[in-house]
Order: structure tokens, then sequence, then C-alpha cells
């Protein structure tokens, strides 16, 4: 589990909970790396999930790696577009992202500054502590949800809750490989959505708990 920065210490308390958002696959189509704008499109009822998030303010961050960048498929200009029309799209449903970070990067390929073993590439948890530090979140009372393995393994990693949706790569990653990771999801979900109805569900009846109802 991550160790945060004394920085962080006195600020958890007042933080906010977030949803760190997996992006290819569980917020747009998987369709390998997107390196034409044109073939990004949001997944069904993802800007139904991002406004129940936004209604009961829960922060919606993107936290993603764009290897393609460092591979040489797309420059990384295009995250950006992407990331723009991505905005304008949840726009148009009434939902917008408190944040999106992102890595370019990869250990082994491509060319300086690219190529580096850097501390934002997930699992690692360099974007996490960005957006902890810049929208003032708390990560032991947020959840991540992705669809790979590796989305798993991140969240406690940074002491978040873990959902494995089974859009995208989720459905193979759970039914061939779930035996192989060290860690499980709190919850397995078909979506987005379905996954922040659960979360909502699971927070409203910790409220009413401890509130003795």
């Amino acid at each position: 589990m991550q160790r945060w920065p004394r920085c962080f210490v006195g600020i958890l308390n007042m933080a906010h909970r977030a949803i760190f958002l997996d992006r290819d696959g569980t917020i747009n189509e998987e369709v390998g790396y997107v390196n034409h704008i044109e073939r990004f499109s949001l997944l069904p009822r993802v800007g139904q999930a991002i406004r129940l998030l936004n209604q009961h303010e829960w922060k919606a961050v993107v936290i993603t790696n764009q290897s393609g960048v460092a591979r040489g498929y797309f420059p990384e200009l295009l995250i950006h577009q992407v990331h723009q029309k991505m905005q304008d799209l949840l726009k148009r449903e009434g939902a917008y992202l408190d944040g999106i970070y992102y890595c370019p990067h990869h250990p082994d390929i491509g060319v300086p500054p690219y190529r580096q073993k850097c501390r934002c590439r997930k699992p690692a948890p360099g974007l996490i502590e960005e957006a902890v530090k810049t929208l003032n979140l708390d990560p032991s009372r947020s959840y991540v949800i992705g669809d790979r393995g590796g989305d798993i393994e991140f969240a406690h990693q940074v002491g978040a809750k873990a959902i494995l949706v089974l859009t995208g790569y989720g459905k193979g990653e759970w039914e061939y490989f779930r035996d192989q990771w060290k860690v499980k999801p709190e919850h397995v979900a078909e979506d987005l959505f379905e996954a922040v109805q659960w979360i909502l569900h699971q927070e409203w009846l910790k409220t009413n708990l401890e509130k003795g109802e």
C-alpha cells in the first residue's frame, strides 16, 4: 500500500472522495491504440455514470497510460486533442471530469524523453500523487475503476478500493487471468454505469449504518 509523503497527511481529513477512472476500455471503446481522433468514442452509459458522480459530489479523475507516444504510434499532441473531444462529448450529456492525468512513457521502448522508467506509469503511483496534491483528494476514501488486472493492483497500491468493469479487456481479464492476480477487486461490474451505481449504494449503506438507521 502506498505510504503518502508527510505533506499529504495534514490535508487528507479535509480531502475529497474521488473515482479514479481508467480511460481506454472503461470510458471509451477499446480499439488498441487511439492513433486518430476519429477512433475515439464513448462507451454506452458513460455520460450517465460520470453525471451521477458529479451530482453526488465525487471527483471524477481520469488516470491513463498512453505509451503509444513512446512507441511512436501517435504524437503527444493527439492525447490532448482526444481528451478535449472526451470532455466535449461528456459535456453534451451534462457531465464533466475534474482532472485528466496521463503517462506517455514506456520503460524500454522509444527514445528519450519518452523512454524512461518513470513514476507516472500505472501501477506506479505518480499520477495519483499529482492528483492528490492538485485536487486535494483522499485515496483511502476513493475507488479505482478499470478493465485490467493492473488497475486492480494500482488501486490497492494507492490505498483505494477497486472495481473491474467487463468492458474493454475486462471480460477476458476476469475470465482467464483473475487467478493470477495478487489482489481481487471489491466488485465486478458490467460497465462504468453499473460500477458507479454500486459505489453510490455502498456509500448510502455505510452512511445509514453510521447513523444507526
